[in-house]
Formats: structure tokens, C-alpha cells, sequence
């Protein structure tokens, strides 16, 4: 695991050791750069496996035609080397990096198809001919580690981080307006957007060559449902067990480290199941960890529930207790370390804080409520969808054609205009993104555009419906209402919020994180589960008062599978949820952050936002009259301008080599 950095066009041998040097954090182990005519490579290496100097990045093959820096994890690398090695390959490593390197050479760009694991790469291949000489970046299906990049006139920029781009000072620190948007709408930005104005994520699953100043992009991957057949068939019992082993495959692939492997533990299933699998798969207790809160009252986390979880399995567990005073010394690296503002970040950051003290490696169960219906999103919309089907006669059919066509952006004008709401209400009547796009949003289509300046709101698309913006994440538009919104989450929430969160907060503290229900093979396998594996609707119906995770109706298979590992017990208790004192932090130890990044002054000053608006929801959120949620992300977007932005890269390189 490590970070990766790189130029092509001139002057890249100068660029990428100030590169490095803004995200040595991601790899403090070893660094190593690259450079031949006009191209330089560079990485920041976290030693996972083969921790010695032969796992050194940035890596060539034997004749020095073929070189890769590489950030990830190849899960499957060890099997796959054993083909290479028959195939007559000789390996001066115990890496997977030159496992990847090979398979390149000897596969081609196919080689993407056969890796499992999560992964940022870019090969540089000098070998005369068609379809060499060229820069190859390529990014893991489902988008677990991120990879940035910038076109410019005559050259490429790319890499791990966007400070760390940033740092090159070959980009304009200029916010993008839609990705300003999109983050007070939603919580976070939208990729393939970043918040700074010409520079994108290269989306999941997909791969960029660049060549002779020639950008191509492409798609090697896609969401597919039903690839494993017969699976409706099945009594549950058998698909339990069918997703058991494929768990447990999974779990057992992403503990291969020459270095010590512990887990994000919380009260919920997903977590446990995970360290379930793993005490399975290992000698030694697993060290967990768990994130709770002290002296905060009308709060409630997890910690019992872990700490139960824990002794049943026999792990080395550790809580992580978090106080406001300890929020407020950590904040502005908060803001710093997640790299892009979010409304989300906190927890990930202080569990990553502890588990870096002990393990270089971590695995978390994210991913479970998308793949197997643990939001509340999955029931409503397969019950939207059978309302739908339900739905016949000619004013059904004239609702739906109206609702339509006032999504046509003549109207857009009107998002500022006192029929917004009820524009906005007559937009969500009909369609199945237009109901998904609203399900989870912070500013909203209204508000969004009520809170920017009136100089940026000049240059955004004012008054799009929230479907718009879905339209890139709706990768299985075809597939039935519950395996479409597992896509949409997926590509939508778990990519832009979830996974980049982590990703950010955990490399902040030189800690790795893995997620094993995102291993491609898991998700093809839950993608064709049929809907009642997943979802008890009997369940959704009968026991909305309860919160049992058995009577919610959520996760049927995981909750069966939970019940065979530790009883009928964990399934039938309670389910406490997960909520942080946030409302506590900005009314006590985070006011003067807070009085402070919503002044008038410092909004007028940094001139994104509207400041009557900015006063009035402050007001409101310390009278108590507004949860905290709107004013913490507007805090977080300028403490992040004022961490990231205005902070210029002051260092020697020379700190490189300390």
C-alpha cells in the first residue's frame, strides 16, 4: 500500500519529489522515483508484503522495458504467480507489485480482469510497436483507492491525493462550482468531480492510457446481475451457505500481509461476521477496535455490543473512547486529512487514530448494507417500484407524464422562485432515480442553491433535478429495484462518501484498510441473489416498531449467517444504531470553530457561499432550532480551504530521505 505520484511532460523530475512529499503519510515506510525522457513516476510506500528492499517502487521489469508504481492490495496475487512461474516468469520478490508488473507483460491490459483486490496503478510501457509506448492508469472495480488526474496543455498529472497534486503547483487551487454544488446537495462531491476545477477522478473499474498527448478512456469492468445462475431456485438455507463460503474466501484472501492484520469491530452484524471469519482464519487473537463517546449524554454507540462481540470471539479489542476536547485538538487535521470536504469522516478518522498504534493493516465490513439491503433505500424503493406496477388507470398514466416533463429544465428557473417546493415535490412523484436521487441529501436541489453566492450560483447548473446528478451512478439501470439501488449506492454514497472517507482518514495515520464484501466475486455472488434472500418483506411490513435486526427485515442472508456464527441472540437483541455527539461538539467544545468559519467575515472573505443565509443557519442550529449536520459541513468546507487551499507546500524535498 503506498501512494503514487507522476508527470508526463517537462519538468516531471522536479515535480514529483514535492509530490511525495505531500503524501509521505501514505507510505513513511520507503519512497523511491522514476524518470526517463519526459515521464516521472514516483511512490510513498506503506511495506505490507515483502517488506524488504525488493518490494522498492517504483518497480521495472528484467529488461527495464515495462515500469509500475502501485497502490493496493492484489488479493489473488499468489495464484496467479504460480501460472506466470509455469508460464517460465522469474520473480526477484515475494510482492504482489511484480506479480502485477508480470501479469501486464505477459496479458496485456486484460491482466485488469484477472486481479481481485483493490488497487491505483499506472504502468509506463517503453516497448516500440503498436499499442506500447504509452502510460497505462487503471483504477480497482469498485473504486476502493483513489486516483487522480489533471490534462493539461502538454502534460499529464496524476496521483493518490489532491494535495498532493496541489503540491506540483502546476494546478490552479480554483474550487469547481458543480462539485461545490454537488457537496452541499449531497454531503460530498460527485466523481468523477473533485472540488478543484479541472482535475477528476479516474471512475472505478475503468482504465486511462495516455499516448503521444492522446487521452483514451474506457470501461473494463461493469455491474452485472445473474452472472452466478440458478441461484432463485435455491431454498435460503443453501444460499446461506453458498454466501458463507464466499465470505469467508474473501475475508481469508485479504489477510495475506507479511505484517499484522486487525478490524474495525462495531455492535453491528457486518463487523462481526467479518472478525467471525477472521479468527477462523487465524492462530493468534484478532486485534479490534470500536469508536464510543464519554460524558455525552443522549448519545448511544455500539462499544457494549462490540465488547460483546469481542469476548465471544476472543479478540484483543480496544475502545476508542472520543471526547469534544479530543475533536477539537484533531479538527483542522480532520479537515486536511480527508483530503475533499465531507459531512461524514470523524469516526473513521479516530478508529484509524487507534488501530495505526497497533496494526499496519485493518479490515472493515463496509460494504454489507450495499450489497445485501441494509439501508432503508432498498425496501422503500422495492416497495416504490410494486406501487408503480400497481399503479394503472389514465390519471396514474397522466401523474407520471406530468411529473416527466416537469423535469425538463425550462423549469430550472423556478428552483429560485417560491414554487420550488412544490416543483421539486412534483419532480419526485415519478421515476425511479428522481425518488432514489432524494433519499439522502443534506442541502437538497432547493437549498443548495439558496446557500452559494450569487457569483458562483451564476456558474452552476441552478435548479437541476437530483437525477441529473445520479444519472453516471445508475450503472444497472435494467436490473430489478433492489439490485439497482445496490449499484446506486455503490457508485453513489459508499464511492463518493463512504470508501473516499476511508480511504483519506485511514492513509492519514499510515493505516491500511481492506473491505472484503467489496471483493468483486462477493458482489457478482449478491447481485444475483434473488430480492427475499435479501429482503424479509414480510418483516418490512409486520414490525416497523421493532429493531431487532431480525424483525427489520433487513439483510435476511447476513442475519442468517450471523445467527449460525453467534446464535439467535445478536439478531433478536436491539439494534442501538451508530450516532455521533455532533450536536453536543458544536454547541460546547466546537463553538468558537464554528462561531469562527461562519462569521461573516470569514464567508464574505472566502466568497462561496451566501452570508444571510450562512448567519441565519447559524442562529438557527444554536437555538437549537437545526440539527447539526448543514452548519458541520459547511464548517468542514472551510477549514478544508483553509488546511488545503491556502496552506502552500513550505518543505524541503530533502525531508524525502528523513
Amino acid at each position: 500500500m503506498c501512494g503514487i505520484a507522476g508527470v508526463i511532460g517537462k519538468g516531471g523530475d522536479e515535480l514529483v519529489p514535492d509530490m511525495l512529499l505531500a503524501m509521505r503519510h501514505r507510505g513513511p515506510d520507503d519512497f523511491g522515483i522514476y524518470h526517463h525522457e519526459n515521464t516521472s513516476l514516483g511512490m510513498v510506500r506503506l511495506s505490507i508484503l515483502d517488506i524488504s528492499a525488493h518490494g522498492h517502487q517504483p518497480m521495472k521489469n528484467a529488461d527495464d522495458s515495462i515500469v509500475i508504481v502501485y497502490n493496493g492490495e492484489a488479493y489473488n496475487f499468489l495464484s496467479e504467480r504460480k501460472i506466470l512461474e509455469n508460464k517460465g516468469y522469474l520473480f526477484r520478490s515475494n510482492s504482489d507489485t511484480e506479480v502485477v508488473l508480470l501479469m501486464y507483460q505477459e496479458y496485456g491490459e486484460d491482466f485488469l480482469l484477472r486481479l481481485r483486490g483493490m488497487f491505483a496503478l499506472a504502468i509506463y510501457d517503453k516497448r516500440k510497436g503498436p499499442g506500447f509506448e504509452k502510460l497505462l492508469l487503471a483504477r480497482d472495480p469498485l473504486g476502493i483507492k483513489p486516483l487522480l488526474y489533471c490534462m493539461q496543455k502538454d502534460s499529464l498529472i496524476f496521483g493518490s491525493e489532491l494535495k498532493m497534486l496541489l503540491a506540483s503547483n502546476q494546478i490552479e487551487s480554483v474550487i469547481d462550482p458543480e462539485s461545490l454544488r454537488l457537496l452541499l446537495t449531497f454531503g460530498s462531491v460527485t466523481q468523477p468531480r473533485t472540488m478543484i476545477k479541472d482535475v477528476h477522478m479516474l471512475m472505478p473499474g475503468c482504465k486511462l492510457i495516455y499516448e503521444q498527448g492522446k487521452v483514451i478512456k474506457s470501461e473494463y469492468w461493469k455491474f452485472q446481475e445473474n452472472q452466478i445462475s440458478g441461484l432463485g431456485e435455491l431454498p435460503q438455507d443453501q444460499l446461506v451457505d453458498l454466501t458463507m463460503d464466499a465470505i469467508d474466501k474473501s475475508v481469508s484472501l485479504e489477510m495475506v500481509s507479511d505484517v499484522s492484520v486487525g478490524a474495525f469491530l462495531s455492535g453491528g452484524i457486518d463487523s462481526a461476521i467479518m472478525v467471525a471469519m477472521m479468527a477462523k482464519n487465524s492462530t493468534k487473537p484478532i486485534k479490534t477496535f470500536s469508536v464510543g463517546f464519554e460524558g455525552e449524554e443522549n448519545f448511544i454507540d455500539e462499544t457494549t455490543d462490540a465488547a460483546a462481540t469481542s469476548n465471544f470471539l476472543g479478540t484483543d479489542h480496544q475502545r476508542v473512547v472520543i471526547t469534544g476536547n479530543d475533536v477539537k485538538s484533531h479538527i483542522y487535521h480532520i479537515a486536511s486529512a480527508l483530503d475533499q470536504p465531507s459531512v461524514d469522516g470523524v469516526n473513521s478518522y479516530f478508529v484509524s487514530l487507534a488501530a495505526s498504534k497497533e496494526v499496519k493493516v485493518a479490515i472493515s465490513g463496509t460494504g454489507g448494507d450495499e450489497l445485501f439491503g441494509g439501508y432503508p433505500w432498498f425496501s422503500v424503493m422495492n416497495e416504490y417500484i410494486q406501487s408503480e406496477i400497481n399503479a394503472i388507470g389514465a390519471r396514474a398514466s397522466l401523474e407520471r407524464v406530468i411529473s416527466n416533463f416537469s423535469r425538463n429544465v425550462i423549469f430550472n428557473p423556478l428552483i429560485q422562485s417560491p414554487l420550488a417546493l412544490p416543483l421539486d415535490v412534483l419532480r419526485s412523484r415519478s421515476g425511479y432515480l428522481p425518488k432514489f436521487s432524494r433519499l439522502h441529501q443534506i442541502f437538497g436541489p432547493i437549498d443548495s442553491i439558496k446557500y452559494l453566492s450569487p457569483q458562483i450560483r451564476k456558474k452552476v447548473s441552478t435548479g437541476q433535478d437530483p437525477s441529473i446528478d445520479f444519472s453516471l451512478a445508475d450503472r444497472l439501470a435494467d436490473g430489478d429495484a433492489v439490485n439497482r439501488a445496490s449499484v446506486l449506492c455503490l457508485r453513489g454514497y459508499t464511492l463518493n462518501q463512504l470508501l473516499r472517507d476511508i480511504d483519506s482518514a485511514s492513509m492519514a495515520h499510515s493505516l491500511e484498510v481492506r473491505v472484503p464484501f467489496l471483493d468483486v466475486e462477493l458482489v457478482n455472488l449478491a447481485l444475483s441473489l434473488p430480492v427475499n434472500a435479501k429482503l424479509d418483506s414480510s418483516s418490512l411490513q409486520k414490525n416497523l416498531t421493532d429493531s431487532s435486526y431480525r424483525a427489520l427485515g433487513a439483510k435476511k442472508i447476513l442475519v442468517d449467517i450471523s445467527s449460525r456464527i453467534f446464535s439467535e441472540n445478536m439478531v433478536t437483541r436491539a439494534k442501538r444504531g451508530f450516532s455521533m455527539p455532533f450536536e453536543s461538539w458544536l454547541r460546547k467544545d466546537l463553538r468558537d470553530v464554528l462561531e469562527d468559519t461562519l462569521s461573516e467575515r470569514s464567508v464574505k472573505a472566502r466568497g462561496l457561499l451566501n452570508v444571510n443565509e450562512v448567519s441565519k443557519l447559524k442562529t438557527a442550529f444554536l437555538n437549537g432550532q437545526m440539527s447539526w449536520v448543514r452548519p458541520w459541513l459547511l464548517m468542514m468546507l472551510e477549514l478544508w480551504c483553509r488546511e488545503v487551499l491556502d496552506v502552500k507546500n513550505t518543505n524541503s524535498r530533502k525531508a524525502l530521505v528523513t
